[in-house]
């Protein structure tokens, strides 16, 4: 039986809604709070890098103030120097670490730091005055606890670990006072060839980095945001980060590199940094960097060969014991060029999170506005922007009609910079996973892939390419080529480096240049002596305009020829280069044990069996001298030098913001990585005063 409600029971159901509702708005409140908090406290090390005193700073002390107490200690001071040695396609680099302790403790220095995302290190020396000690390759944790014995024993050691394929970490223990060491790690690397110029690249500093998940225990280390379920370590990639204008400026280094081509040269330049170039021969010049600089910004010395000499072809082998090596890079024709038989469907990806504030914004605007100008008539095309979220322009692609490339660039010129670097959400929605007969799709995608959680992007990359192809374009001083390189090589694409403003409409017409024009596809290697060659990549990828294709293998014979071919357009295409032209080389094994290496871990993406692929990379590694993911390179002093009684203090050793980066769009008024601290702390209290208006009626509603 129904009755109805008098003023009394209308009054005590609004009280249960309002007490309900304050109940779920407070708990939501807290949950915010806490979400916002959570980064706040774990990130907290990176804004309190500070310089005590004007008289200090002047004097090279670097201060941390401690997160538990608010005091402040000193850290070691770092100076890096690099010489790189070039022969040919080939780089052969040692780096310099001086860790110096100008203090009265006896500290431990741990150092994050980038390499190329292709070096192969191989050695590793650490030098104590006129003592030098060499590293020993081990498996990672029998490195670590030898590392720690070291340690605790007052013993100087270091240490070298691999946390993602181009970041590292450097520990150097018992630095005595006013003590100076020295750790040298000297590796090899591949160099680019495109557009008929050869580039190196040389990592200097590592970008903050987006941390996705939820927050977990169990990983240590001295960066400023916890483990997540999707980012376990990311306590060991993200080191604090020096706030733009203090006093001191961090990581002094001096970079040399001695280039010789082997054909004569045309010209040598570096965009990003002020360098000395001395010609030494036609072929060989010395390049020194200009002064001192500090680790801000990648730096990139790129050469032209003369133009009659530029490669088709170039061979290079190695005997190393029993085995021979070689290295392999075919040119597909230049300057042929058959007219695309099916229409494009063209998806341009932008970045614009917190990160990319700044000039790197700036830049991929201007990009992504040059690649919709570009559009043909038959073309299709969509825009998708990410920060926190992902937004498309259009519902579906739209014919790149002057209409829709006008609402497009409003568009683009209206967009800004802010949020978190939720780049998943952006791939889900421009790969779509199926197969387009009647069009080729093409996704570009600006961003300065300032991640953490690689993997992850790997596999949904793979899981949802379908036929598309996948294009990343590198924005800002110091993107993570790691990422950026793998993910076009995973989306059958390339990846374009984009460093400074006034490169943008040369670096797109050339990106636009293998847009338009056809792709070698179907290309296929005929070794002499058949299987018993092991080469990389297994999966040759499709070859664009100007760039070639590079192998590295392990040779059954020297004799006969090696014949790579593959369809151009409509046309069969063959090149073919006889085993006895190749020229001598150094390092080709080290560079072919680097490539199965990589071939191996990205195995783990694809189910395979994580002990098997941990045994063969181990093997490996230890045949070859390797730093990878489960070897380490450890070098011990045996005499003890710390006294038992003196105490040994840690210290992260702090990295400068790239060149470019706004530190607060980063990591906002509170710290945080690439995160959305700003939008947890304005839904709290949002929340809050929800809860409290709820309240109030409640009461009201009770008198």
């Amino acid at each position: 039986m129904l009755r109805m409600l008098g003023p009394s029971d209308t009054l005590a159901v609004a009280g249960r809604i309002a007490k309900a509702a304050l109940w779920v708005f407070t708990a939501l409140a807290v949950v915010a709070a806490t979400g916002m908090l959570l980064f706040a406290a774990d990130g907290a090390e990176a804004s309190t890098l500070v310089p005590m005193k004007p008289q200090d700073a002047a004097g090279g002390t670097l201060l941390l103030k401690s997160n538990a107490n608010g005091e402040t200690f000193a850290v070691p001071l770092l100076a890096t120097d690099v010489e790189i040695r070039v022969s040919g396609m080939v780089a052969r680099a040692a780096v310099r670490q001086r860790f110096r302790n100008p203090h009265a403790d006896w500290y431990e220095g741990i150092y994050v730091f980038p390499l190329p995302e292709n070096a192969a290190i191989d050695r590793l020396r650490m030098r104590i005055g006129d003592r030098l000690v060499e590293g020993e390759i081990r498996e990672r944790q029998a490195a670590k606890v030898a590392y720690e014995r070291a340690k605790q024993s007052g013993q100087r050691a270091t240490l070298l670990e691999q946390e993602r394929p181009n970041i590292f970490t450097s520990s150097v223990a018992n630095i005595g006072p006013g003590e100076e060491i020295e750790v040298e790690l000297e590796y090899q690397q591949r160099l680019r060839y495109e557009q008929a110029r050869y580039s190196l690249r040389f990592p200097m500093v590592v970008g903050p980095r987006y941390i996705p998940g939820t927050p977990v225990t169990g990983m240590v280390g001295t960066g400023w945001a916890p483990g997540t379920d999707q980012v376990p370590d990311a306590p060991r990639i993200t080191p604090p980060v020096l706030r733009p204008g203090a006093d001191v400026v961090l990581n002094p280094g001096t970079l040399r590199v001695t280039l010789e081509a082997g054909v004569p040269l045309a010209a040598v330049e570096s965009a990003y940094h002020p360098v000395r170039v001395r010609e030494t021969s036609r072929s060989r010049r010395e390049v020194v960097l200009e002064g001192e600089t500090y680790a801000s910004r990648d730096f990139e010395l790129a050469w032209t060969v003369a133009p009659d000499r530029a490669p088709r072809v170039a061979l290079f082998t190695e005997r190393k014991g029993e085995r021979h090596y070689g290295l392999l890079m075919v040119m597909p024709p230049a300057g042929e060029r058959v007219s695309a038989s099916l229409a494009r469907e063209v998806i341009l990806v932008i970045d614009t999170s917190g990160s990319m504030h700044g000039a790197s914004i700036a830049q991929a605007k201007e990009a992504l506005e040059l690649a919709v100008l570009r559009l043909g008539p038959r073309d299709r095309f969509n825009v998708i922007e990410f920060n926190s979220t992902a937004t498309m322009l259009f519902t579906d692609a739209r014919a790149a009609s002057p209409e829709n490339t006008a609402i497009a660039t409003r568009w683009i010129r209206a967009l800004r910079a802010q949020g978190g670097t939720e780049m998943a959400a952006a791939l889900n929605l421009a790969l779509t996973g199926k197969e387009s007969p009647d069009r080729v799709r093409q996704v570009v995608f600006l961003t300065d892939g300032a991640v953490g959680n690689e993997d992850a992007l790997f596999r949904l990359i793979a899981a949802r390419l379908g036929d598309s192809r996948l294009f990343t374009v590198g924005i800002g001083s110091a993107p993570n080529s790691y990422f950026m390189s793998k993910a076009a090589q995973a989306g059958r694409g390339t990846f374009t480096y984009i460093g400074k403003p006034d490169e943008v409409r040369h670096r797109m017409a050339e990106l636009f240049a293998k847009l338009e024009s056809p792709v070698l596809k179907n290309v296929r290697i005929e070794w002499p002596g058949g299987a018993q060659v092991e080469s990389w990549p297994k999966r040759l990828p499709d070859l664009y305009l100007g760039e070639p294709v590079v192998v590295t293998a392990a040779l059954a014979r020297t004799d006969g020829e090696i014949v790579v071919s593959g369809t151009l357009g409509e046309a069969p295409w063959r090149a073919a280069v006889p085993v006895s032209a190749a020229a001598e080389g150094r390092g080709m094994g080290v560079l072919w044990a680097r490539d199965k290496i990589a071939a191996l871990m990205d195995s783990l993406r694809e189910n395979a069996s994580e002990p098997e692929v941990r045994t063969a990379v181990v093997d490996l590694a230890l045949t070859h001298h390797l730093v990878t993911r489960y070897t380490s390179l450890v070098a011990v002093d045996r005499t003890p030098a710390r006294p038992d009684a003196a105490a040994l203090k840690a210290a992260a050793l702090p990295t400068n913001l790239p060149e470019g980066w706004t530190y607060e769009a980063v990591f906002g008024e509170l710290p945080r990585g690439a995160t959305d601290a700003r939008f947890n702390l304005l839904l709290g209290a949002l929340l809050l005063l929800a809860a409290t208006l709820v309240f109030g009626v409640r009461r009201r509603l009770a008198a």
